[in-house]
């Protein structure tokens, strides 16, 4: 971002635009409503001020969803597109309870860094001189402070630092960077435990298991259902090797970590045909490879050694780490036999999941779509090795 963009947003922050932002709060800034409303207000102020503010008061609205003082925060597209969600950065924070003077380098507009700021003196490091700009506003927004500083992270003294968070960039003006690759790198961001020791590294949820250290602990969060990001941690704040936390929208925290399973399949957990009931495993259960300890959490059998659904004959209890589906039919897969099967059990709307086997589930899910009263999922995957097909309803 330019010293012109910084000029804009100070423009912004005076009376005026701060007037034209709270009048924009509970607008509708959709579609034609909002160049209905750009006109009227470009009668009475600038038009470049009216683009800014309007632009920035939809962020707002977008932000929403992330941060419960989304109206009173400063946004670019790309900061929100990459900062935390609050509960998320919260629950994150909680890793550095008892830790004095933090650094979060690569803050970006500050997601993580009002979140560290709660109960601890934090510096925020990041090139972008917007970002930061917003990133002081952002963490004043929740009524903390925090010192920032603008350049490169890997010039940051951290003198005095007790604990780091670094979210290195995936993106660059090129797009999306490719899965595993980052700036400043991974290798770079793990070597600054040799330096400070309590390290936490926002990754990307795709994140390869191998390409963190022994000793640190590897973390998958899921907002839900959602899986949202992961996170790897240094040995000082370790507790195991992989971890599979799923939050409600509250910020509770459910946990499930150890090791992972092996890549043999060899987990000792039992195999059997699919059962009365399916178990489908959160996404954040299965990137952590924490399938055969929910199988034995739960009393369940996998299907297959390298699938990631269980199953039983009996109604598994409720857990947070797994959707139960009730099996209405099972068979090796056949999708030409499919339609009159549904129809035959009164399916109408269905959702297709794939596990171990290729195919468009959009395109199948569109195929199937019947006239029928009950909704029901179509399970494609693999069971002993064998193509596999499951029909299914929420219990």
């Amino acid at each position: 971002m330019s010293t012109e963009d910084l000029a804009r947003l100070e423009r912004l922050a005076e009376p005026e635009g701060t007037a034209l932002l709270e009048r924009l709060a509970d607008s509708d800034l959709s579609g034609d409503a909002a160049l209905r409303l750009g006109t009227v207000l470009r009668r009475d102020h600038p038009a470049d001020l009216v683009a800014d503010a309007m632009a920035q008061a939809q962020l707002r609205h977008r932000a929403a969803a992330k941060f419960s003082r989304a109206a009173a925060m400063w946004f670019t597209r790309d900061g929100l597109e990459q900062a935390s969600s609050e509960v998320i950065a919260r629950h994150r924070a909680a890793r550095y309870a008892g830790l004095g003077r933090l650094a979060d380098l690569c803050c970006g507009i500050g997601g993580d860094l009002l979140a560290l700021a709660d109960g601890h003196d934090v510096v925020g490091v990041d090139r972008d001189p917007v970002h930061l700009w917003m990133a002081s506003r952002n963490a004043a927004a929740y009524d903390r402070e925090a010192v920032t500083w603008c350049g490169d992270v890997r010039d940051a003294d951290l003198t005095g630092i007790d604990g780091v968070f670094v979210d290195p960039a995936r993106r660059s003006s090129g797009g999306r960077m490719r899965t595993g690759t980052s700036e400043p790198p991974l290798e770079w961001c793990v070597e600054l435990a040799g330096r400070v020791g309590a390290v936490g590294v926002k990754a990307a949820p795709g994140i390869d298991h191998d390409t963190v250290p022994g000793g640190w602990e590897i973390e998958f969060l899921a907002l839900g259902r959602e899986l949202k990001e992961a996170a790897a941690w240094s040995p000082a704040l370790a507790a195991s090797r992989t971890r599979a936390t799923v939050l409600d929208a509250d910020g509770t925290a459910h946990v499930l970590a150890g090791d992972p399973d092996p890549e043999d399949g060899d987990t000792g957990v039992a195999v059997i045909e699919p059962g009365t009931w399916l178990l489908d495993p959160n996404p954040a259960v299965t990137r952590a490879g924490l399938v055969s300890q929910l199988a034995e959490r739960t009393g369940t059998s996998r299907i297959d050694p390298r699938i990631a659904f269980l199953t039983g004959d009996e109604e598994p209890p409720g857990t947070p780490f797994a959707r139960p589906l009730r099996v209405l039919d099972s068979r090796p897969w056949d999708q030409k036999r499919l339609p009159r099967l549904l129809r035959d059990l009164d399916v109408g709307a269905v959702d297709v999941r794939r596990r171990g086997l290729a195919g468009d589930v959009d395109a199948i899910a569109r195929k199937l779509r019947g006239k029928g009263s009950r909704r029901a999922t179509v399970v494609m995957t693999r069971a002993a090795d064998r193509p596999w097909g499951l029909v299914c309803v929420d219990p």
